[in-house]
């Protein structure tokens, strides 16, 4: 009984670092991203979509939805920070 309950939580701890670890691929991904439009414009051929204008209206929404999207994003940093 009590090998099972390890191996469960064992699973569980695996899959909480494989999403982190994925969590982090995304991150750098969309940092590159960001900075290849940077570098080349919007036009970068291999992303398809505006990075910077993704950002910039998900910015706008949530500053114009007030302490909701002041909430929202202190939520998302705490939970980037608390890895």
């Amino acid at each position: 009984m009590r090998d099972e309950i390890i191996k469960e939580l064992y699973m569980l701890d695996n899959v909480k670092s494989w999403l982190k670890e994925i969590a982090e691929v995304g991150l750098l991904i969309i940092a590159a991203a960001v900075v290849l439009e940077l570098i080349f414009g919007s036009a970068v051929p291999f992303i398809g979509i505006g990075i910077l204008d993704n950002i910039t209206a998900l910015t706008a929404q949530l500053g114009s939805e007030g302490l909701v999207g002041i909430i929202t994003i202190g939520l998302v940093v705490w939970l980037y920070m608390r890895r």
